[in-house]
């Protein structure tokens, strides 16, 4: 043989692959091959020349080099399999080896892992239904473990979600430490004693449990237990237990990150950053969810810290999604196209990146897109539907003076989280949108706070409710309750709004400069400072234009959140 297949395998194996793409083109072109004598010596540099093409990410050519690798190994005489075996090398799987998976080492025969190959150049291409039918064509008890967790995977990107799970549930049956499946299955609904029930119970032959260590009492089950938990919107419950494993593992990232994650979703957003913060002292190369960090930032008009953190996350990796929704938001108030631009790329490189379709959907309200922004926050809600997704599409109904659609989706959002205050302030907010429905809107704004007494976010629309109605003293009165615990810009907008409508001038005055300090980048505040030196210099300013009565007649409705109350 002109080239030496372990040679070819040699280069792959450490990382050649410039190297062993050229020497794969003299193994595939050598006329010391005869594909009719040694078709299972063609098929095998096929293969291999295949798998350099492949890590070049050369995909299209990789699937016609596999397929042309398949086409030999069909015509494989039947006796080579007694006499000249084919060297299982050139079929291993990713990176030159099968999976370390000791509960499903059986045979796969060479077939199945050019299939499988083929099946991953598909999946990289974003060619789901693709890689899906290749998959297919592999035997179930031939799967690995590897190719099981890829099969789970392109079901669910299909929505084929019993599928989706059945696959997901096969690979932890054969390793429970597989925690991305986990979280697949506590997403797709599967309780934690389902869950839990997968994992291995019984010792094997050799009088060991499998997975050395693997102990059932500890803290695996505590992990299922809070991901299921936070896939059910259980925030609490969620954060109670990831707090606990914390506990008995200390500065573990990936808790940190997952708590830093919900407490970003639930609007404890000081709590966010400082976890986020600390994942970046402990590990500054971490990039997993710091576009939320990147959300949260922006909400607090830190602008230095913001630039900051992406201009780390460029020089880390610039191609992946969490990054191009960082610049989505660095650039959403400079160039609302650019910024839209980039949300959208995260989502073609990962079709599942829900903060991609949040920010899109954030971006498209700014615009005044609100169909658009429905539409993006109903992909963010099919993928995982959480508060945000909830709020978003209630503010867009909102825009659009779809009260009825607004008022089912807020309901919705109060079904799913039922001890949630944020969520019974979003059914107040589409009831206060029409003045029929602002007695029903105080109800829910007031339930959210015996709910929850420092939730400054219904604080400020039960004030906004006094005002309208012509009660100033009472919104003062609580408004000023918080001053104390909130060093919050919006807070000190609304007492200086308040002041200004009660002809306290200066005292509006103090408490716009106050927001200012806090937060220089408040629009609220500058604009209410303008039209209060209007207001000082005797000038009427022109009063904002009221919405047309969006009247509801829901009787159903009513009951059923008279229940929930």
């Amino acid at each position: 043989m002109d080239v030496p297949k372990d040679q070819l395998s040699t280069l792959l194996d450490h990382g050649l692959y410039s190297s062993a793409q050229m020497l794969g083109c003299f193994a595939v072109s050598s006329t010391s091959i005869n594909s009719e004598n040694s078709p299972h010596l063609k098929a095998e540099s096929l293969v291999l020349f295949g798998d350099s093409l492949s890590r070049e990410k050369e995909y299209r050519r990789a699937i016609q080099i596999y397929k042309q690798a398949l086409q030999y190994h069909k015509i494989l005489p039947k006796q080579n399999s007694t006499t000249t075996p084919i060297t299982r090398s050139a079929f291993s799987l990713s990176n030159r080896s099968s999976s370390p998976n000791s509960c499903n080492t059986s045979a796969i025969n060479e077939n199945e892992q050019v299939k499988f190959k083929i099946a991953t150049c598909h999946g990289s291409l974003g060619e789901n239904r693709a890689a899906l039918a290749e998959m297919e064509g592999i035997p179930s008890k031939s799967r690995n473990l590897e190719m099981n967790l890829m099969m789970a995977k392109l079901y669910r990107n299909s929505r084929h979600t019993r599928a989706a799970i059945g696959c997901f549930k096969e690979c932890l049956r054969n390793c429970p430490y597989i925690i991305e499946a986990i979280i697949a299955l506590a997403e797709l609904g599967v309780s934690a004693k389902d869950i839990m029930s997968l994992f291995p119970q019984t010792p094997n032959r050799s009088g060991r449990p499998p997975f050395d260590h693997f102990d059932c009492s500890r803290w695996l089950p505590r992990y299922v237990e809070a991901q299921c938990c936070i896939a059910s919107n259980d925030y609490k419950g969620g954060l109670e237990l990831f707090s606990e494993l914390l506990q008995r593992f200390p500065n573990n990232i990936h808790i940190l990150l997952e708590m830093a994650k919900v407490k970003a979703v639930i609007g404890k957003n000081d709590e966010a950053i400082q976890d986020f913060e600390t994942v970046r002292s402990l590990d500054p190369y971490v990039i997993t969810y710091m576009d939320e960090y990147a959300m949260l930032l922006r909400l607090k008009s830190d602008t230095s810290k913001l630039n900051k953190l992406v201009n780390d996350l460029l020089s880390i990796d610039p191609t992946k999604p969490e990054v191009l929704v960082a610049l989505a938001v660095l650039w959403d108030k400079k160039d609302e196209r650019g910024a839209l631009s980039y949300a959208e790329k995260s989502i073609r490189i990962d079709e599942r990146h829900v903060a991609g379709y949040i920010m899109k959907g954030n971006i498209f309200l700014s615009m005044n897109r609100p169909e658009s922004a429905v539409v993006a926050f109903r992909g963010a809600q099919e993928l995982r539907p959480d508060l945000r997704t909830y709020q978003g599409l209630v503010r867009s109904y909102l825009a659009l003076s779809k009260i009825k659609e607004a008022l089912y989706s807020a309901r919705e959002a109060m079904k799913a989280m039922p001890q949630s205050a944020k969520a019974l302030k979003l059914v107040g907010d589409v009831h206060a949108s029409n003045t029929s429905g602002r007695e029903k809107a105080k109800k829910f704004y007031e339930s959210a706070l015996r709910l929850e007494p420092g939730f400054l976010g219904a604080a400020l629309a039960l004030a906004e409710l006094h005002v309208i109605e012509g009660r100033n003293g009472d919104a003062v009165s609580l408004l000023q309750r918080y001053l104390k615990d909130w060093a919050d810009d919006s807070l000190h907008v609304k007492l200086a709004q308040v002041f200004a409508a009660t002809n306290m001038l200066q005292d509006a005055l103090s408490h716009y400069h106050a927001a200012l300090r806090i937060n220089p980048q408040n629009e609220a505040a500058r604009k209410g400072l303008e039209r209060l030196e209007k207001l000082m210099k005797g000038v009427d300013p022109d009063a904002p234009e009221e919405d047309e009565d969006n009247e509801v007649d829901d009787g159903d409705g009513d009951q059923e959140e008279a229940e929930l109350l």
